[in-house]
C-alpha cells in the first residue's frame, strides 16, 4: 500500500527554487543523476571493504535507458540502494546529503579517499524535476529485505510504496515534460543528446556508463559472411564514457600520439599541441592538471570574444568549460584542464564558491608553466624560439602588466633578435657578449634588423661593434621601461637621450666643438622653435648628416603607439635635432650662416623635415617640403648644363 507524505513547507519552497532558479542550464540534470549513481556505487564498494556483510564485486555499472514511446529516461545503478528511512531522509528532505553523512561516518581517511564521493548538498536529485513532470525511484538496499518505490511530481507531496525488486541498487525514471514552444524536452530521449551529455559532463566517472543503442551492422549471408552494401540495424550495449581520465595517469603511461589525439578532440584543434605537461599535486589542495601549448594561436586570441581559462573538473565530473581564474591574462594561450577533489563548489556545482583554493592552484600552475618554459629554453632552444615566435608577445605583456610584479619571473624567458646574432638571444646572452667598456644594453624599434642598421643613430654603435636589440612589437619599449635593467646594465634606446660611450679625450673634444658651434646651433634652434626642444652637435653620428632623437621619458616609438589609443591626452616625445659637425652639410650651413643668413630658415626646415622622414614621422606640410626641395635643386644646378 502506498504511503503519501507532504514535503515540508520550507522544502516546497526550496524545491521550487531548485527547479526554477539554482541551475542555469537544465541539461545539468543528467550530470547530477549520474553523479548520484556513482556515489551509490562508491558507498557499496567502501562498505564491502569494511566488513563481511556485503558481497565484494567488480561488476559495477550505470545503465541509461531511453523509451521514446513512453517518453521516459531511466538511470540505473547497482550501488548501495536505499532503505525506507533513507528514502525519506534523502529524497523526502531537500538538502539532506546522504553522501556527506556517509563520509562523516568513515573514520579511515584512506577509505574516504577511496570513496571519492561527488555529492555534497543533497540537492542534485531534484534537478530531475527541471525536465520531468514525474519522477519514479525504485531502490533496494542490501541492508534491507524490502524494496521501495518513491514517486513525486515535484510539487506538494511524494509517495513511498513497497515493491518487488531482486537486484540491489537504484533506478530513477524520468517522465519527461511535454515539449511546447521553445521548451524542447524531446531532445533528452535522443541517443545523440544523451551520448553528448555523458561525454561532456560525466566522461571520467570511474564506472562504465552504458546505454542500449541502435547501430548499423553488415548483413550476413547464410554462411555468416557480410553481404557487401547490405546493412541492418542491431541493438548493442555501448559504453559511453572513457572512465579513466588521461590526466590521472603518469606521463610515462601516455604516448605522444594519445596526448595529441586527446588534445585535438578535447579542444577542437586540427593539429596536436606544441607542448604538453602533466601536473599532479597532493597536499593541502590536491589536484591533477594536463596543460597544452597549442601549435598555433587561436584566430581570436587577442579579441574580447576570446574566453581564456582551463576546463574545471571536480572528482572527474565536469564543472565549467573555461575557469579564467586558473590562468593569468598573459598566459591566455594555455589550454588544458584541472581536476581537484578539494574544490568548494556552490549548490549547483556550476561555479566555484571560494576563490582561495582556485587562487592557490592558479599560483602553482603559473609557476609550473614558467618552469616548463625555462626547461624548454634550456633543453630545446630551437623549439623555444618556435614557441616565442608564437606567444612571446604574451610574456612581454605579462612583464608590463601590474606594474612589473612578474618581471623577475619573466625576464629570463625573453628573447630578442639582434643586429649581430643569427638567432634571437636572451638578455643574459646579450650581457655576456657585451664589449668590455660598454655601459648599456642598446635597443631600437623596427620590424627588421636591416631597418635598424640603416638608421643614422647606428653610425657610432656600428663602429664600436655594439649589439642592438631589435624591438618589433608595440609593447616592447613599454616592457623594457618596466624592466629598467638586466644584471645591473640599464636599457638604452639608440635614438633617445645622449650617447654616453665616449672616451675622456673624446668628451673634451666634444665640449670644445660645442662651444665653437654654439651661435649657429642656437640660431637653428630659434628658427625651429615649437618644432624641436634643442639643436645639438651629435656624439653618435659619424657618417650621416643629421638625426632626430627624443629626450628622456616618452620615446618616439611610445608616442606612435599612444597616438593609436583612445586616451584624451596623448603625450609626445621631446624632439632633439642632432647634427654631425664633421659632415659637409654642416659645413655648408656654416658658410650660409656667414654669407647669406636669410636663407638659413629654409635650410633648417629642410634639415628638420629630413630628420622626420628618417624617423618615420609624417611631414606637417608635404607640399611645402616638395617646393623647397625643387627650389634648392634649381639653385644648386648651373643653368648652362
Amino acid at each position: 500500500m502506498a504511503e503519501t507524505r507532504q514535503f515540508k513547507t520550507e522544502s516546497k519552497r526550496l524545491l521550487e527554487l531548485m527547479v526554477h532558479s539554482i541551475y542555469t542550464n537544465r541539461e545539468i540534470f543528467l550530470r547530477e543523476l549520474i553523479s548520484n549513481a556513482s556515489d551509490a556505487i562508491d558507498k557499496y564498494h567502501v562498505l564491502s571493504l569494511t566488513g563481511d556483510k556485503l558481497e565484494k564485486r567488480s561488476d559495477y555499472e550505470i545503465l541509461i535507458d531511453i523509451n521514446k514511446k513512453k517518453r521516459t529516461l531511466s538511470i540505473t545503478d547497482n550501488g548501495i540502494g536505499m532503505t525506507y528511512d533513507e528514502l525519506n531522509d534523502n529524497l523526502g528532505t531537500i538538502a539532506a546529503s546522504g553522501s556527506r553523512e556517509f563520509l562523516n561516518k568513515i573514520s579511515d581517511e584512506k577509505l574516504k579517499t577511496e570513496a571519492e564521493l561527488i555529492g555534497q548538498f543533497g540537492v542534485g536529485f531534484y534537478s530531475a524535476f527541471m525536465v520531468s513532470k514525474k519522477v519514479v525511484v525504485d531502490t533496494k538496499s542490501p541492508l534491507s529485505d524490502k524494496a521501495y518505490r518513491f514517486t513525486s511530481d515535484g510539487t506538494e507531496s511524494y509517495t513511498i510504496e513497497e515493491i518487488t525488486k531482486e537486484k540491489v541498487g537504484t533506478s530513477i525514471t524520468l517522465h519527461l515534460r511535454d515539449s511546447k514552444d521553445d521548451d524542447k524536452y524531446d531532445e533528452f530521449i535522443e541517443e545523440y543528446t544523451i551520448r553528448s551529455l555523458v561525454k561532456k559532463y560525466s566522461d571520467y566517472i570511474r564506472y562504465p556508463i552504458r546505454m542500449k543503442t541502435e547501430q548499423e551492422v553488415a548483413k550476413l549471408d547464410k554462411e555468416g559472411k557480410p553481404i557487401e552494401g547490405k546493412y541492418v540495424k542491431k541493438s548493442v550495449i555501448e559504453t559511453l564514457n572513457s572512465m579513466i581520465p588521461l590526466w590521472r595517469k603518469t606521463k610515462g603511461e601516455v604516448t605522444d600520439e594519445a596526448l595529441a589525439e586527446f588534445y585535438k578532440s578535447k579542444f577542437s584543434d586540427y593539429e596536436g599541441p606544441l607542448k604538453s605537461f602533466f601536473i599532479n599535486v597532493e597536499g593541502l589542495i590536491s589536484y591533477n592538471s594536463l596543460l597544452f601549448i597549442p601549435n598555433h594561436p587561436p584566430y581570436n586570441l587577442y579579441d574580447e570574444s576570446y574566453e581564456r581559462g582551463l576546463k574545471l573538473y571536480a572528482k572527474g565530473v565536469f564543472i565549467m568549460d573555461a575557469c579564467k581564474e586558473l590562468v593569468p591574462s598573459y598566459l591566455r594561450f594555455i589550454k588544458g584542464l584541472v581536476d581537484s577533489p578539494d574544490l568548494s563548489l556552490n549548490i549547483s556545482r556550476e561555479l566555484v564558491q571560494q576563490n582561495k583554493q582556485v587562487t592557490r592552484i592558479a599560483d602553482a600552475l603559473e609557476k609550473k608553466i614558467l618552469s616548463e618554459l625555462e626547461k624548454m629554453k634550456t633543453n630545446d632552444y630551437d623549439k623555444y624560439l618556435e614557441f616565442f615566435k608564437l606567444y612571446g608577445i604574451n610574456l612581454k605583456y605579462g612583464l608590463y602588466e601590474l606594474f612589473g610584479i612578474k618581471k623577475d619571473s619573466l625576464k629570463d624567458l625573453l628573447v630578442y633578435t639582434t643586429i649581430n646574432e643569427e638567432k634571437p638571444i636572451t638578455l643574459k646572452k646579450y650581457v655576456e657578449g657585451m664589449k668590455k667598456d660598454q655601459k648599456f644594453i642598446y635597443f631600437a624599434s623596427a620590424k627588421t634588423k636591416d631597418a635598424i642598421k640603416a638608421m643614422p643613430q647606428m653610425d657610432r654603435i656600428k663602429k664600436e661593434g655594439y649589439d642592438v636589440l631589435v624591438l618589433s612589437d608595440d609593447i616592447d619599449e613599454f616592457a623594457l621601461s618596466i624592466l629598467d635593467e638586466y644584471d645591473g646594465k640599464k636599457f638604452k634606446s639608440i635614438n633617445q637621450g645622449e650617447f654616453d660611450e665616449l672616451s675622456k679625450e673624446e668628451k673634451q673634444t666634444f665640449e670644445t666643438l660645442k662651444e665653437q658651434k654654439k651661435p649657429l646651433l642656437e640660431k637653428i634652434k630659434e628658427l625651429l622653435a615649437g618644432k624641436v626642444a634643442d639643436v645639438v652637435i651629435s656624439k653618435r653620428l659619424s657618417d650621416s648628416p643629421v638625426c632626430l632623437v627624443s629626450g628622456e621619458g616618452v620615446s618616439f616609438e611610445m608616442e606612435k603607439v599612444l597616438q593609436q589609443t583612445n586616451q584624451d591626452q596623448k603625450p609626445k616625445a621631446e624632439r632633439i635635432l642632432e647634427i654631425n659637425a664633421h659632415h659637409d652639410l654642416f659645413k655648408a650651413l656654416e658658410r650660409l650662416y656667414v654669407k647669406d643668413p636669410g636663407k638659413l630658415a629654409k635650410y633648417a626646415d629642410l634639415l628638420y623635415a629630413q630628420a622626420l622622414l628618417i624617423e618615420g614621422f609624417p611631414l606637417e606640410n608635404p607640399l611645402e617640403f616638395s617646393n623647397a626641395m625643387i627650389e634648392l635643386m634649381i639653385e644648386s644646378t648651373p643653368l648652362d648644363i
